[in-house]
């Protein structure tokens, strides 16, 4: 029973699963149905379950058939409308059918059209787009036309920054087409065709400035000669002064803008053609010549290139090797003047083109750069003018060098250039051009003495008298008051002589122009110079004439020569003497002899010294006579009445210069005087010098009259007129100090000694004279 129980549980809960599984059929959709049918044939029950569906559908069909039966009618009516509406839709359809066979007609033109306009719309916007690139490209060719156009011309440096601006600005833009890969690939070699097509151009323009340096630096020197002609005719007078014409109208500065639309062709040499200029034509300024835009370009493109150090260097020293073949003169350079001007040329042809590149570039040349080439070029000049010039023995030749050198350093001296070495070489030139005059005069001389007759000159008449004073300025009142005919007491070498003498100054100042010396700088120089004429050059003519034993002077002629030397002689002592400025008042202790004196002394021994060839006695006598008139003179400087006063300082001043005059004895200007005879001629001077310094009045009064006492020489006039001279001195300073009470007893204590001793000369002036 319970066994029964249980089936009918079991048959229950069967049932009530398939209940579940139907609705949950009915409920879910078909797609996921296969779970819900999977799990009834898992099952044992499916024989059951198909019963169960077989029901249920037979439930569901039976309702359908009563809903059906139920709207029969309506669904009838509604076929009879499907019906009706089927038919209308094949009309429907047909029309459509119809409508669109003819729109597929009419519309194949249209589809047609469409179609080209779609291509051509395809095609403009190719075109657009062509456009658009051509557009990027065409500047970029146009640039490189350009390039390769300015290339073509030659215009290297407008090239270069085309370059840039092709290899910077607008190949970036279009870097991805093959053809600028082409170009930016040669654009490196494009470079170097221009760096190498410009230091050509270079090196041409240098080879050409070094041909050319000579007509460089003959315009330059030609335009300071007509600076210098144009001051003169200013100034009327000789140009001694520093004037200078201005650096700024020394020369033009160039325009330095290299890009400009006239092309600079390859073959430009830097030397611009220009017309032989008349000597009254205005001369072209230097750089006037010289085209330097190779330069400025070939320094631009380096520059823009990043290579500027490259170039510099390259310059200067092309420029130095330049300067050393400048600077070598020619061998036979001293044969003729143009050597020297040709020489001179070039070297101012080269400076000046160096100071326009300092002043129109930019550190392509400094001023370091150009004083060392200077240094250079002074050293190496003055060393070629001072071989070359030492070949030299004609004087004219020698003056027209020195006008040169001057010539040539005014030049230089407009740009800048110190010269004073070249002035100082002058001075040295000047010593060899007195040499050639000295050696040219001597030819003179002795063409005159040998032409002379040694007979005076006779004059018949007052126009003969007046044309041989004219000739020489001779003065004789005794011969003036002669009656005609009579004669000059010389011959005609005198007046020649003298002209010519006269023309050797002249020569001499000739020299000293335009060399900016002062004055007593030319005064000095013309003494010299005269001087070595008269005491060598004419005095070993005339020892050469004397000494001929064809030429005979009669004893009266020789008499009078040696008279005219001895009186020359101490006139020219007078001179010097003139020149004597003592301070009698001075209170200072001097330490050596006075200016006038030692010049005198030194044209003394100058003048004895070529009175070696005379005969030995004229000679002495002449010594003697110099040496007697100075001592006299000295004397006479010392006693003067015009000096009132005078101290002992002043007297050791004039004791230096006695000892001057005695050491000049003792040291045997002419041979032939026994010891100390020639000293003697001062002894006057020493002794009372002596007696004076010394103070040694009581050795003096002592002696006075014995025949060996010490200051024999010593009159006592002398002696009393110096006394008084120094007591007025020292009474007048004593007045002056009179403050000082234990100065003013020393003084009159001095003074009474002083009285005393002049009371004693007087006593003995008066013993004398009685």
């Amino acid at each position: 029973m319970e066994r029964g129980k249980m089936a009918e549980a079991e048959s229950l809960e069967t049932a009530a699963e398939h209940e579940r599984i139907l609705r949950e059929i009915e409920s879910t959709d078909t797609a996921c149905i296969g779970p819900t049918l999977r799990s009834v044939y898992d099952g044992e029950e499916h024989g059951r379950f198909m019963e169960k569906l077989e029901t249920r559908i037979r439930n569901h069909d039976r309702e359908i058939e009563k809903m059906c039966n139920f709207h029969y009618q309506g669904f009838v009516d509604s076929i009879t409308e499907l019906l009706k509406v089927r038919g209308e839709a094949q009309k429907l359809k047909n029309q459509v059918t119809d409508t669109n066979r003819k729109l597929q007609h009419e519309g194949k033109e249209l589809v047609i059209a469409m179609e080209e306009l779609k291509q051509c719309r395809l095609q403009q916007r190719n075109i657009s787009a062509t456009v658009d690139k051509l557009m990027l490209c065409l500047p970029v060719l146009e640039m490189y036309s350009k390039l390769r156009d300015q290339m073509k011309t030659k215009r290297h440096y407008p090239a270069l920054k085309t370059l840039e601006h092709l290899e910077h600005t607008y190949l970036p833009q279009v870097s991805h087409y093959r053809f600028c890969k082409v170009m930016v690939d040669n654009i490196p070699k494009l470079r170097e065709e221009i760096k190498d097509v410009s230091m050509s151009d270079l090196k041409d323009f240098l080879e050409s400035i070094r041909k050319h340096s000579d007509k460089i630096g003959e315009t330059a020197m030609k335009q300071a000669q007509q600076q210098r002609n144009l001051d003169n005719i200013v100034l009327q007078q000789p140009r001694i002064g520093s004037k200078r014409k201005s650096k700024k109208d020394a020369y033009i500065i160039f325009d330095t803008e290299i890009e400009s639309t006239s092309p600079k062709s390859e073959q430009d040499s830097g030397i611009l053609d220009v017309e032989d200029e008349e000597d009254d034509e205005e001369v072209p300024g230097a750089q006037d010549l010289v085209d330097f835009s190779p330069v400025y370009r070939c320094l631009h493109i380096y520059s823009v290139l990043g290579a500027r150090e490259t170039f510099e260097n390259y310059y200067r020293k092309q420029r130095r090797k330049q300067a050393r073949l400048v600077l070598q003169p020619p061998s036979n350079m001293h044969e003729t003047l143009d050597g020297y001007r040709k020489y001179f040329n070039q070297i101012v042809g080269f400076f000046v083109v160096e100071d326009h590149i300092l002043h129109t570039t930019q550190g392509l040349v400094n001023r370091a750069y150009i004083d060392e080439l200077w240094e250079m070029a002074l050293s190496k000049t003055i060393a070629a003018l001072r071989t070359h010039s030492s070949y030299c023995s004609d004087p004219n030749l020698v003056l027209d060098l020195k006008n040169l050198i001057v010539l040539f350093a005014d030049t230089l001296q407009v740009y800048g250039f110190p010269v004073n070495q070249l002035f100082d070489m002058l001075l040295e030139i000047r010593d060899q051009y007195s040499e050639t005059l000295l050696k040219k005069w001597a030819g003179i001389f002795r063409n005159i003495l040998d032409s002379d007759n040694y007979s005076p000159i006779p004059v018949t008449s007052e126009e003969m008298y007046k044309k041989v004073v004219g000739q020489f300025p001779f003065q004789d009142i005794e011969l003036e008051k002669q009656p005609f005919p009579k004669k000059f007491p010389f011959s005609e070498f005198v007046p020649k002589v003298y002209n010519q003498i006269k023309e050797f100054i002249y020569a001499c100042l000739k020299f000293s122009e335009d060399l900016h010396l002062s004055s007593t700088e030319i005064d000095d120089m013309i003494r010299k110079s005269t001087n070595l004429l008269l005491t060598r050059t004419l005095s070993n003519s005339l020892q050469n004439v004397i000494k001929r034993k064809n030429i005979g002077l009669t004893e009266d002629a020789r008499h009078a020569a040696e008279e005219e030397i001895y009186t020359n002689l101490n006139q020219k002592i007078d001179q010097f003497l003139q020149l004597a400025d003592y301070d009698w008042m001075t209170g200072d202790l001097g330490n050596k002899a006075s200016d006038y004196l030692v010049d005198l002394i030194a044209f003394l021994r100058s003048t004895f010294a070529v009175f070696t060839h005379l005969p030995g006695k004229v000679a002495q006598t002449a010594c003697m006579s110099a040496c007697k008139h100075l001592a006299t003179s000295l004397m006479q400087l010392l006693l003067e009445a015009e000096v009132r006063q005078l101290t002992l300082g002043a007297l050791q001043q004039f004791n230096l210069d006695v000892r001057e005059c005695e050491q000049f004895a003792r040291s045997g200007p002419v041979p032939g005087f026994q010891e100390d005879t020639l000293q003697l001629a001062f002894i006057d001077l020493r002794q009372l010098l002596d007696l004076f310094i010394q103070w040694d009045w009581s050795t003096y009064l002592a002696d006075y009259g014995q025949p060996n006492c010490k200051y024999l020489r010593v009159n006592p006039v002398t002696a009393l007129t110096l006394l008084e001279k120094i007591s007025r001195e020292m009474k007048d300073t004593s007045r002056k100090n009179n403050m000082f009470a234990q100065f003013r007893k020393n003084e009159r204590d001095k003074q009474k000694l002083i009285d005393t001793v002049a009371k004693q000369l007087r006593g003995l002036i008066s013993s004398h004279h009685s």
